[in-house]
């Protein structure tokens, strides 16, 4: 048996995990994007108890996409195919933009020294 000294983590990651894993700041915000949306669809289907073949008729789509999207397969899935499939199953969906924390720093600090 493993000691929890052996369990615990090598690395923890603070923010988004997609930065950390060395992706550009845009693919990073599109992967977080596309995992939330998926994640969201994942739990509603479990709550309402869809079968796959229910959703092949929900989602208007082919079984093998059906089942690579609850397996969490969506590397070719546009983040729009993934909003077309939370419309389908009537999921409201939003996306916010702002400035980042460090960016809303800066430009917080460059007005105050403007008088």
């Amino acid at each position: 048996m493993k000691s929890a000294v052996e369990n615990r983590p090598a690395h923890i990651v603070k923010g988004n995990i997609f930065d950390a894993l060395g992706f550009s700041a845009s693919e990073a915000s599109a992967l977080k994007i596309k995992a939330e949306i998926l994640s969201a669809i994942i739990e509603y289907v479990r709550a309402e108890g869809y079968t796959q073949a229910q959703l092949v008729d929900i989602l208007d789509e082919y079984q093998p996409c059906v089942s690579n999207l609850l397996k969490g397969r969506i590397a070719q899935v546009s983040i729009e195919k993934l909003l077309r499939y939370a419309d389908r199953l009537h999921l409201r969906t939003s996306i916010a933009v702002r400035p980042s924390e460090a960016k809303a720093r800066r430009t917080t600090s460059d007005r105050k020294s403007v008088v």
